[in-house]
């Protein structure tokens, strides 16, 4: 039998007991344990101190993977870790042994709530999108009625209002089963949520070009954009753009494995189109209200 050499632990911890890791309980700066410590009896040579949980001793969970002689590779048992308490869990691998330094670890972690594989933060959005299907439901019927019923007067305007709202109703749609399918298998197809992501993207874009044109007067005091389409057009493209790039980031990858700069590139661009919108569409407003209050119509 080899002997067993570099050791390698996996601490799971729940996040109000990360100071239970090192030695500050002990009054000491360290990580792991010193053999002036493990002659005290506080902890063991190698290894990571940890404070035991008085209510809980097994927490925080430490799982012990060691290497066998001089192997350079090993492999972790699976193991499957109950959790009985509500919070918020993390995993870290730690080494003591300066010889593993840059060691790599690859591997898969599957955490699993009562009510599914949604994290604790995801799963109310679950229901929210299953509400708010629902309700774009309701109001693309309530819309539908009316747009019949008023056929003969309907105007280019109401096109545009029934795109946005077949938008929401997609957008929505593609997010609660995107949210299901995970909940349900524990994996996001990222088919789903490109589509998702791009409904989004293409909805945000159109309402607000929607919103942007009606300021302007388009549909009320004028029939069409004039010169300024191309502007709108482009504000409107480059709008998207940078919004889909955005969601894509926040979806498709962890933004939190970005640096600050990176973050600031990916959000800068769209916070500054969206005070452009906003900019534009008061000073459109205010445009469009002085010419009415110019206008005066006579009854006949």
């Amino acid at each position: 039998m080899q002997q067993k050499t570099g050791l390698v632990e996996a601490i799971i911890v729940e996040i109000q007991d990360r100071g239970k890791i090192g030695g500050s309980y002990l009054h000491s700066d360290a990580i792991c344990c010193t053999p002036e410590l493990d002659k005290e009896k506080s902890c063991r040579v190698g290894e990571v101190i940890i404070r035991p949980n008085p209510e809980n001793p097994d927490w925080p969970k430490r799982i012990q993977t060691f290497f066998d002689g001089k192997n350079e590779e090993t492999t972790m048992v699976t193991q499957i870790v109950s959790i009985n308490k509500t919070g918020m869990y993390y995993l870290y691998f730690m080494f003591c042994d300066p010889q593993l330094k840059g060691l790599k670890i690859t591997g898969r972690t599957v955490w699993r709530n009562p009510q599914g594989y949604l994290p604790g933060k995801m799963a109310p959005m679950m229901t929210f999108y299953g509400f708010m299907s629902l309700a774009y439901l309701v109001l693309g019927l309530l819309w539908f009625i009316q747009f019949v019923r008023c056929w003969k007067d309907i105007l280019q305007l109401h096109y545009h209002i029934t795109a946005v709202i077949a938008l929401g109703m997609c957008e929505m749609a593609f997010w609660y089963f995107e949210y299901a399918n995970f909940n349900s298998t524990g994996t996001r197809p990222m088919g789903i949520t490109l589509w998702a992501v791009t409904f989004t993207a293409v909805k945000k874009t159109v309402s607000r070009l929607l919103l942007l044109v009606v300021s302007m007067g388009y549909g009320v005091v004028l029939p069409t954009l004039g010169g300024i389409t191309s502007r709108v057009a482009a504000l409107g493209f480059i709008y998207f753009v940078a919004s889909e790039a955005l969601e894509l980031v926040e979806n498709l990858g962890n933004i939190n494995d970005f640096s600050g700069k990176t973050r600031l590139f990916l959000v800068l661009p769209v916070a500054v189109l969206d005070a452009t919108f906003i900019i534009w569409i008061f000073s459109s407003l205010s445009r469009t209200l002085e010419k009415l209050q110019v206008t005066t119509f006579w009854p006949y």
